[in-house]
């Protein structure tokens, strides 16, 4: 198969934007051709356009090898003239839910990095049989509509963008632009291996190249449920945004009439810091007190008569976790910490200490239970949200809701600084 061309990467490149005007890539390599190939694609493209691109190898430990191939694969990059990073990931031991564990971990190190250079864009290399094996297993997992649309070419998150330009080419083609360029690659045992529900399918399908029937039918389709998908995404937003107030102490306000059911989905999602929207469909026909998904449905009252608050439940909030600069706890808040912290310190749910701020708030009680506090041992040294700091601490807490796969596009901050006012931010969506 040929080579993909320099223009053609960038006719892929062009609706996946906006770039600066000097673009900084970043680029996750494993090694394998089809992440060498979008290295040495994505580094030519940037510096077209007076910026460059850095490679991204993560070291996951869980082979033997895999310390030599990352050194091997930053050599490559480097006789390429392409800078890199080796990210070494600790603690992944063998176990259940591996695969997910380590495609987890690797994210997140991958996005830290990002954040540590200053580059907003992350380039993945997957491909259309990547594309195809996708929708298959979505399919057999009785996927609906939008799970169908496998994956994004663009997907936002709270500290990068993660830019797919390679959805529709097929491998060997990426195979031809790295063996064109002289350079070898890693082959991975791990992507053949029977015990994976994708190596299977890769060996049932039969098409090494990616570029047989079979496989164009699925990008096809995944496409065409992706273009579905983005309408009803935008539709959910515009019905949030017309109906819905988000607040930074995590709670939403939902005007009479509520929302549509994927609307309402996804700000049970959000407000629960879920992974995935439960079906909310017969209860967004006619809004009521309920409990769904992790959230309290609940009348607003003065907040805002006649509509709804939703707020996390109390109940199924997560457990308190060490409050260190970054931490993110009930997968919605992240603590950002300036100053000295206390030491041994942690985050979790204000809880009965609500009590204690009720004439100091005009938060219902529902709401106050669920702000993130910080604790050292039985000692409460800081609620973010209320302006709360004790006077022994040296450190100012924020906490910043920043739920993730949520349509918003902008976080809450409300900090807590000493003498400061009750931070009370609200902004729709």
């Amino acid at each position: 198969m040929s080579p993909l061309a320099p223009a053609e990467f960038a006719a892929l490149m062009a609706p996946l934007g906006p770039f600066e005007a000097r673009p900084r890539l970043a680029v996750a390599v494993s090694g394998g051709a089809d992440s060498l190939a979008l290295a040495l694609l994505a580094d030519a493209w940037a510096r077209g356009c007076g910026g460059d691109a850095l490679g991204l190898i993560v070291d996951h430990g869980l082979r033997a090898e895999s310390a030599g191939e990352a050194a091997l694969t930053r050599d490559r990059l480097a006789a390429r003239g392409i800078a890199a990073a080796i990210l070494t990931l600790r603690g992944l031991g063998r176990g259940p839910a591996l695969a997910a564990r380590a495609r987890a971990a690797r994210y997140a190190a991958l996005e830290e990095a990002c954040a540590a250079a200053g580059r907003v864009h992350l380039l993945l290399g997957h491909h259309a049989a990547d594309q195809a094996e996708t929708v298959a297993m979505r399919r057999l997992s009785g996927s609906g509509p939008h799970g169908l649309a496998a994956m994004p070419a663009l997907r936002e998150t709270a500290l990068t963008r993660l830019v797919r330009p390679l959805l529709a080419v097929p491998p060997g083609r990426l195979r031809a632009t790295v063996a064109a360029a002289g350079l070898d690659w890693v082959e991975d045992p791990s992507n053949a291996d029977p015990a994976t529900l994708r190596a299977r399918l890769r060996a049932a399908h039969g098409d090494r190249d990616g570029d047989g029937p079979a496989t164009r039918a699925a990008g096809a389709a995944a496409a065409a449920h992706g273009r579905a998908r983005a309408a009803d995404e935008r539709a959910a937003a515009a019905a949030l945004a017309r109906q819905v107030c988000l607040a930074p102490e995590g709670y939403a306000l939902v005007r009479a009439g509520g929302v549509p059911p994927a609307a309402l989905a996804v700000l049970l999602r959000m407000l629960a810091g879920a992974p995935w929207a439960p079906a909310a469909a017969a209860l967004a026909a006619a809004l009521r007190p309920a409990t769904l998904g992790g959230v309290q449905i609940l009348p607003a009252g003065r907040l805002l008569p006649g509509g709804w608050l939703l707020v996390r439940e109390a109940a199924a909030m997560a457990p308190p976790v060490p409050a260190r600069a970054g931490a993110l706890w009930d997968g919605r808040f992240h603590l950002k910490i300036a100053g000295v912290p206390a030491t041994d310190a942690v985050v979790g749910a204000l809880g009965p200490d609500a009590s204690r701020f009720r004439t100091a708030s005009d938060l219902p009680a529902a709401v106050l239970r669920t702000l993130p506090a910080v604790r050292h041992g039985p000692l409460l040294v800081a609620v973010p949200h209320l302006g709360y700091r004790h006077t022994l601490l040296d450190g100012d807490y924020r906490a910043v809701f920043r739920p993730a796969g949520g349509l918003a596009p902008a976080a809450f901050t409300a900090v807590a600084a000493s003498g400061s006012a009750p931070a009370r931010q609200m902004g729709d969506v």
